[in-house]
């Protein structure tokens, strides 16, 4: 059986830390910026952990 590959896509959207937990960037920051206030581009500049519920599906795009 062949080796799997890694989805291209979610290679470049998330990294694993040290500790395994996988961390990703926020949406809704790319264009349209003008009517959202200047907390909430500032809270969407910053990264977060992907939650647990999703956590699998995220793993197996990454091969692990």
């Amino acid at each position: 059986m062949p080796k799997m590959k890694t989805h291209s896509s979610a290679k470049k959207r998330f990294t694993i830390t040290g500790s395994g937990k996988i961390k990703r960037n926020k949406a809704w920051k790319s264009h349209l910026l003008t009517h959202k206030t200047k907390s909430r581009k500032r809270r969407l500049g910053r990264s977060t952990f992907v939650k647990a519920c999703d956590l699998s599906r995220v793993r197996l795009l990454l091969v692990m």
